[in-house]
């Protein structure tokens, strides 16, 4: 069993930058890919990016391809996801996943086994 906490979410003006903490606990993640989602209001839960149990493999959605980047540190059981040049349709509760080794499968949502409580984001002036 795996549980993650995501911290780090808040308000920032357009343009701004945040960086996400998820830590797992439970036991080592180091063998598992991890996964970045988020849910907005009204609208399904959508990949945000992915990292491969080494952190050699990183996938990204368009929308944040160029301004997120997913990082983590086996050693502290932590995956981090910086986001910078936040946009208002940023806006949403960011969730930390955790799944099997490899990286077939880590944008759907339906690829992962564990979940954060997640940690709302807002981006408005």
């Amino acid at each position: 069993q795996v549980q993650l906490v995501e911290s780090g979410g808040g308000l920032v003006q357009p343009g701004g930058s945040l960086r996400l903490s998820c830590v797992g606990a439970g036991r080592t993640f180091s063998d598992l890919r991890m996964g970045w989602f988020r849910q907005a209001p009204g609208k399904e839960r959508e990949f945000v990016a992915a990292i491969s149990w080494t952190g050699g493999s990183t996938k990204y959605a368009d929308a944040v391809k160029g301004r997120f980047t997913i990082s983590r540190d086996n050693a502290k059981n932590t995956v981090y996801l910086q986001m910078n040049s936040l946009k208002p349709e940023d806006t949403a509760v960011y969730y930390c996943a955790a799944g099997g080794p490899l990286m077939i499968g880590s944008q759907r949502a339906d690829g992962y086994d564990y979940w954060g409580q997640g940690t709302q984001v807002t981006v408005s002036s």
